[in-house]
């Protein structure tokens, strides 16, 4: 025995389809900004601890208000004889 759909549920379910899809693009315009911050701050805790560690390991133990000053010498030098400058002028 064969069963038709009839006109009037073809339209209700089309309009329960388009219901729901509007339904869950309006949420997610809601929701993303809040699920975007929240997934942002727990990386920042993680990756925060992970570099707060690492900082702790290497960092040397000092007294409070003693100055230390690391200066690195300057060992570039320059070549003069790289290439030729070439002036370029505008042609109108």
């Amino acid at each position: 025995m064969l069963q038709f759909a009839s006109a009037t549920g073809f339209i209700r379910t089309i309009l329960i389809i388009l219901l729901i899809y509007y339904s869950i693009k309006v949420l997610s315009r809601l929701f993303a900004p809040l699920l975007i911050k929240f997934v942002a701050k727990k990386a920042e805790e993680r990756f925060g601890g992970q570099f707060g560690d690492f900082q702790k390991q290497n960092e040397p133990k000092r007294k409070e208000g003693e100055v230390t000053i690391d200066k690195v010498p300057n060992t570039k030098s320059s070549n003069k004889n790289v290439g030729d400058y070439i002036d370029y002028e505008e042609i109108d």
